[in-house]
């Protein structure tokens, strides 16, 4: 999505490739197929499940992750170089069916194929919800547990507040009493940028629905503030560098890469339901699978994409899924890949009349080189950062026709329905090239409480073809509204005088051509992308609801042996960034796990349970 010159990208993306202890390659080097608990997934819940589980001395885990080693990739631990990483060997290189609401475009859908999964692959803002996220999904679930009272604690635990890579004083741009003491490093921008100034001042200047909000993981997702972002010590903090290799060598705990689950094999039944204790797993489509088995649990936590397609494979789903096909139909679940929702993004640029953007530093192989110099060499500079230091979460106005007949898409009034990214640069996401010549700020236009939804189904009964993924971007009007309404405050905030002072934006390209409101969707329809923000393809619901695909407790309704833990449980999408929210999902889910099973850390637990 984010383009550059192809012989820098060259120069920085070399994978420097090595194979840690403990870390298998092949599953020939496994030395046993028996686990206690088989995790689909290395990324951002499953790196966090491998850690909280093998605290357990003698509970054994394995990880089977698709994708290959984090470490040593250099532009997946410079935090401005993750918008280099799609398309590349850590990405699945997933696309969209052509989108109705996108004019029939087929765009890329980014998600990691990597330990670390997402986290390592994204561009990094730390976001937890404000606490209407919390509550309502405790309502829609009918399970008090995932309130913003119960979960804070898992936020808490999850991540801690470190200093920027300059160190400055964060003095009014976070509240580091809000903040926890988990492993996931997290920090506000580490180089400022010219316009972040201009953004505070324009916020204080303006007020109102662009009031400034000192610091979002307070628990109030709306108005103007600083970014914050899994950074430490100028480096990616992710669940890889996190929670999976401070204990990759712990002696219960095994990790496979470069390795598919590729179906989840009924093992017995409880009266008429299935039991799962079985899974299938090969590195090719040509390779012989072999089963692993779990004596307690098989935990899903193959991602939004990943999870629904496993289940489909192995007879979970809807009966419809399994017409013309040579899958048997194992249990009946109508919801598996559906309710499919990510949050839309437009980037709209702006030439400005400043000099002092970092433009020239994607054009200009020299100064690139110089900047990436200056992270390798002491982890400063433009490159610490990912490349937006500030944002606004806004609610519509009151009166926004977009919310005229029906129900307010937000959690509540602590939730946000768009967002606007500030970039002191052209960021060339989607299809429009950086102007060779000009200076530019870009603003990243969000809708974050989308309506629109669609579905994750099979391309093929062949595990390692790619699914069908439709998620029907920008097919609601309040979709399509809203974003025009984002839009319409970008423009709105570039125009006070804190903005025209020095740098007086003047909108760029089609942009500049969009003045009406309809002007601005059909602008918007064709410049659109996602933020990678995928959620709901095997979502909660209470116990005993005929909709879902798992429990409040994320366990696989209407089967025995499998939970899922990862962004497909989402009952609806929240309004921020979801990487915050996975990492609160998974600590919960290994203490719900631990609870069931009477697992306590630091002590030996016995196994009885068996593998059939």
């Amino acid at each position: 999505m984010f383009h550059i010159q192809s012989t820098l990208y060259l120069a920085i993306s070399v994978l420097l490739y090595r194979c840690q202890a403990k870390i298998f390659t092949s599953p020939d080097q496994l030395t046993t197929t028996t686990y206690d608990f088989v995790i689909v997934g290395g990324g951002t819940a499953g790196s966090v499940l491998a850690n909280r589980l093998s605290e357990v001395d003698n509970i054994t885990v394995l990880v089977i992750e698709a994708g290959i080693d984090n470490k040593d990739i250099l532009p997946v631990q410079v935090p401005f170089l993750g918008v280099t990483l799609p398309g590349t060997s850590v990405d699945w290189n997933f696309t969209t069916t052509p989108q109705t609401g996108l004019n029939n475009r087929v765009i890329p859908y980014t998600r990691g194929f990597v330990l670390g999964g997402s986290s390592s692959v994204n561009l990094l803002t730390f976001n937890r919800g404000s606490d209407d996220v919390w509550d309502r999904w405790a309502d829609l679930t009918q399970d008090a547990g995932w309130s913003w009272d119960s979960v804070q604690q898992y936020y808490l635990k999850s991540s801690r507040l470190v200093p920027p890579a300059d160190n400055h004083s964060t003095l009014r741009q976070v509240d580091p009493t809000v903040h926890g003491n988990g492993p996931v490093e997290v920090s506000v921008p580490g180089f400022p940028l010219p316009i972040d100034d201009i953004v505070v001042s324009a916020s204080k200047q303006l007020g109102g629905r662009f009031a400034f909000n000192e610091d979002f993981n307070s628990g109030n997702f709306v108005g103007v503030g600083f970014m914050q972002s899994s950074v430490g010590g100028g480096e990616r903090s992710s669940a890889a560098t996190a929670y999976l290799e401070p204990v990759e060598n712990r002696t219960n705990l095994d990790i496979l890469i470069n390795t598919r689950a590729t179906k989840l094999v009924q093992s017995g039944k409880s009266g008429y339901t299935p039991i799962f204790q079985k899974l299938e797993i090969a590195q090719s489509n040509t390779s012989t699978p072999i089963e692993v088995c779990a004596r307690k649990e098989i935990i899903l936590a193959a991602g939004v994409i990943g999870t629904p397609q496993l289940l489909l494979l192995s007879g979970i789903g809807p009966p419809s899924a399994f017409k013309n096909s040579s899958i048997k139909p194992l249990v009946n679940s109508p919801d598996v890949g559906l309710n499919l929702v990510d949050h839309p993004l437009v980037p709209n640029y702006f030439s400005v009349s400043s000099n002092g953007t970092w433009d020239d530093v994607l054009r200009n192989g020299s100064i690139l080189n110089a900047t990436l110099g200056e992270w390798i060499g002491a982890r400063q500079g433009l490159f610490v950062d990912s490349p937006g230091n500030t944002l606004a979460f806004m609610r519509l106005p009151p009166n926004s026709s977009a919310l005229e007949g029906i129900s307010d898409p937000a959690a509540g009034p602590q939730s946000s329905h768009t967002e606007l990214i500030f970039v002191d640069g052209f960021a060339p996401f989607g299809t429009v090239p950086q102007p060779s010549t000009g200076n530019f700020i870009t603003v990243l236009t969000n809708v974050v409480s989308p309506t629109s939804n669609g579905s994750v189904t099979l391309a093929s009964d062949d595990p390692f073809d790619k699914p069908i993924i439709d998620p029907r971007i920008l097919t609601s009007d309040f979709d399509i509204q809203a974003m025009v309404q984002a839009i319409n405050d970008a423009q709105t905030f570039l125009a006070s005088s804190s903005w025209q002072a020095e740098f007086k934006p003047v909108p760029f390209g089609d942009l500049a051509t969009a003045t009406t409101d309809e002007a601005k969707a059909a602008f918007a329809r064709n410049n659109s992308v996602t933020v990678n923000h995928p959620g709901g393809t095997a979502r909660m619901s209470p116990y005993g609801a005929p909709w879902g695909v798992v429990d409040s407790n994320l366990r696989l309704k209407m089967a025995l042996g499998v939970r899922i833990v990862d962004a497909s449980v989402f009952p609806v999408i929240p309004e921020c960034h979801i990487q915050g929210p996975v990492y609160i999902i998974a600590e919960r889910a290994a203490d719900l796990i631990k609870a069931a099973y009477g697992l306590i850390p630091g002590q030996n637990t016995t196994s009885p349970d068996t593998c059939n």
